[in-house]
């Protein structure tokens, strides 16, 4: 039986009015091969060109940036769709050129006059704020969720490179496509994606921002078979390759500490607790003192933090109150080191590896935003 892969067709179809398209999915579902074949269809059609962004310098390099088109060539897209007069691409200065190669004859190569799509870094964004676009349709930000690589404040600089392509335009469609390997991507909240993290595979949403007539359309895409013939090579007794197999979780999730048997403690055996809000869930995180042991058990707090609680409370916004902080890795006194030594010295457990993935997004941002002084 064939393998199905996504077509970013059907999402346009559906929605054809948004201007984000969303698609999160498994690994070589045919995301990136779909979003880079309707960008093809669009310029052979109405010669709209298109921009394709990536997070770093290094991933749209020379080297890397010649192959994306690769699997297109290879199944005589490009030939297809230019019906013949094209059968290649040509990467240079960040542009893609189309190009006509004579297997026979390699000096007859003949290149086009101006290119079709051009590559921008987020990390070199800076640089490209003269460079003009007029006649850009499309844009498609590949690989856009990371389980650690982002950048401080990614997501403005996200949308300040938008609006240096875009300028005073509203026809332009974004596609951004992304591997399902963090749920909590800074890019959900900031966008205000308040239900990503329950969507079932296959699903669609559609998110609406009062009058200002912005839409943004998400599909979580089907995966593909579970019983891919590649699977061979990945079937170890280990846990952290089910993402890989596909018969695992639909998020890829880390495997953390949990509590074992000699661990369970009561609730006197608590000598401090503190909380971690992030991204709409909040963490209750008990310090406990059992006979010999000491460790930290972090577990989800279902109920609202009482306004009377004076324990510290670890938030990413800004709050008056005394007891509120914003990372915990910055400690401005004797209690918060205390905490932050438990995580030093690994001597933190998690209720579930959800909780533990929570905590791991929390502590990266820490590391990721600037310490204000």
């Amino acid at each position: 039986m064939a393998t199905k892969y996504y077509d970013v067709k059907t999402l346009i179809n559906r929605v054809p009015d948004a201007h984000y398209y969303i698609v999160i999915g498994e690994r070589s579902n045919g995301k990136t091969y779909s979003i880079l074949n309707h960008c093809l269809e669009d310029y052979f059609k109405y010669g709209h060109e298109f921009v394709y962004i990536r997070r770093f310098d290094e991933d749209i390099k020379y080297s890397r940036g010649s192959q994306i088109f690769n699997a297109l060539i290879n199944n005589k897209v490009i030939e297809k769709l230019s019906h013949g007069e094209w059968n290649d691409v040509y990467y240079y200065a960040r542009k893609w050129y189309f190009r006509k190669l004579d297997p026979k004859n390699p000096k007859n190569t003949i290149i086009s006059d101006v290119p079709f799509a051009y590559a921008i870094s987020l990390t070199s964004e800076e640089h490209d704020k003269s460079t003009s676009y007029p006649k850009v349709k499309n844009i498609f930000f590949e690989e856009f969720l990371s389980r650690d690589n982002y950048l401080t404040d990614e997501f403005m600089i996200f949308e300040n490179t938008l609006s240096t392509i875009i300028r005073l335009r509203n026809d332009v469609k974004i596609f951004m496509a992304g591997n399902t390997i963090n749920k909590y991507t800074p890019y959900f909240n900031e966008m205000g994606l308040t239900n990503v993290k329950n969507m079932q595979v296959g699903a669609t949403e559609i998110y609406t921002y009062g009058d200002s007539g912005l839409k943004v359309a998400v599909e979580f895409s089907v995966l593909p078979s579970k019983n891919k013939e590649s699977n061979v090579y990945f079937a170890f007794d280990n846990p952290k390759l089910s993402m890989i197999r596909g018969d695992g979780g639909i998020w890829e999730i880390d495997i953390y500490p949990h509590l074992t048997k000699d661990m369970k403690y009561k609730p006197k055996d608590i000598i401090y607790k503190y909380y971690v809000i992030w991204d709409n869930d909040i963490l209750q995180c008990d310090i406990v003192r059992l006979d010999d042991l000491a460790f930290t058990f972090v577990h989800r707090k279902s109920s609202p933090i009482k306004e009377d609680n004076t324990n510290i409370v670890y938030s990413t916004e800004h709050n008056s109150k005394p007891n509120y902080k914003r990372r915990i890795i910055k400690a401005t006194n004797h209690v918060e080191e205390i905490i932050l030594w438990f995580y030093k010295n690994e001597k933190v457990f998690y209720q579930s590896n959800e909780i533990g993935e929570i905590m791991r997004n929390y502590i990266l941002w820490c590391k990721k935003t600037p310490i204000e002084y």
